[in-house]
């Protein structure tokens, strides 16, 4: 098997499990009692810490020898985490539960794009390959979860997700390369490890594009957490959510697999306005509920609010630093994309939803138009211009 392919199927063992926590474990906190702004704070945790969880998770993966141990650890870690979700522990419980396993799981994706990013630029094929295996994993998960859910428990969420963790862990050491973390093959000193993260701190070029990239991400938070419900009170079934969802992550992966020579020729910078844009017109129209028929051509805008943004903040977080703080590089964007923005916006996104609904989205194009400003910022940085 290639390794573009074993690669991408470590992808699909990560987002077939997300294709279902994303959409669906707020359907599960709500079965079990608790209202949106309990759920949006729950949700939230983890994103809040992650600005210091992730870079210290970081670290600590690269004081293994092999980049997939760390892995192959956090999966195990998360499938217990996420099956002590199934006991009565109500909302403290649940809420400490989730936030140290949704804490390990979500540091996993930028971990292996350090790899896959590594590999592809060393074995020269397109990483948009293997992440848009793990996206289409994720549409398995959208829909198939959707079509469950149509018959049976929302309880099935949870036997889903643990499944998948469990996978996760296995598939780390069945498809991952060993590559080591340091080309020598020994272990960076912790000192070293730290050092690496000061610089990036302290860069004034990788923080504002960090920020950006974060606030135009972290601008999905209303629409991860709420989407979701927010369909189900316009009357869509629960069935044809998971087709929203799929719709979005199709035009996502189409993004990574057949537009590679367009964003490469226009360049990051480029790339992260055009997908901020994007996304200020989708989240303005969600705000006011639109009828179904407008709702699939919106979401086909994901391939640009999520996929541009998302490839637009690899390029410019790797351009933007050297191979001895790249671990932490890539997590310090997860950080603040899906951590600290995320997090503040999911809190408040909880809040608004049981104030007004949809119109929450609104607050997400307010942050869209941030990211969008501090993207125009990056004009004129010499490390980011064509080589």
């Amino acid at each position: 098997m290639s390794l573009p392919i074993r690669l991408g199927l470590f992808y699909g063992s990560l987002f077939i499990g997300n294709g279902v926590a994303s959409p669906y474990m707020p359907v599960w906190f709500a079965h079990h009692g608790l209202n949106g702004a309990r759920i949006g704070l729950i949700l939230s945790l983890p994103m809040m810490a992650r600005v210091v969880s992730a870079p210290m998770l970081a670290v600590w993966a690269d004081s293994f020898r092999l980049r997939r141990t760390a892995l192959m650890v956090m999966g195990a870690l998360v499938t217990v985490g996420y099956f002590a979700l199934a006991a009565p522990l109500g909302f403290a419980g649940w809420a400490v539960v989730w936030f140290l396993a949704a804490t390990v799981f979500t540091t996993m994706s930028p971990l292996t794009d350090v790899i896959v990013l590594a590999r592809a630029r060393r074995d020269g094929f397109n990483y948009g390959w293997p992440r848009g295996i793990g996206s289409a994993a994720f549409i398995v998960g959208n829909v198939g979860m959707g079509a469950i859910l149509t018959r049976d428990s929302p309880d099935a969420v949870l036997i889903w997700i643990v499944a998948a963790a469990a996978l996760s862990s296995l598939a780390a050491r069945a498809l991952l390369p060993p590559d080591p973390v340091h080309e020598q093959g020994a272990k960076a000193p912790l000192a070293d490890r730290l050092t690496g993260l000061g610089e990036l701190v302290r860069d004034p070029a990788f923080m504002t594009a960090v920020v950006a990239c974060g606030l135009i991400q972290s601008a999905h938070a209303f629409y991860y957490a709420f989407s979701t419900l927010a369909w189900k009170r316009q009357g869509i079934p629960e069935s044809m959510t998971g087709v929203l969802w799929a719709v979005g992550v199709t035009a996502e992966i189409g993004f990574m697999w057949f537009l590679e020579p367009w964003r490469r020729r226009i360049g990051p910078t480029n790339l992260l306005v055009i997908g901020g844009a994007a996304a200020i017109v989708r989240w303005t129209a969600l705000a006011f509920s639109p009828p179904l028929w407008l709702l699939l051509p919106l979401q086909s805008l994901h391939a640009f609010s999520y996929a541009a943004t998302f490839f637009a903040s690899l390029q410019l977080v790797e351009r933007l630093s050297v191979p001895r703080n790249a671990s932490a590089a890539q997590t310090i964007n997860s950080a603040l994309s899906g951590g600290i923005l995320s997090g503040i916006a999911t809190i408040i996104s909880g809040w608004l939803f049981d104030r007004v609904g949809a119109q929450g989205y609104l607050l997400m194009s307010a942050m869209c138009l941030a990211g969008v400003l501090g993207a125009l910022r990056l004009y004129g940085e010499r490390r980011l211009s064509p080589a």
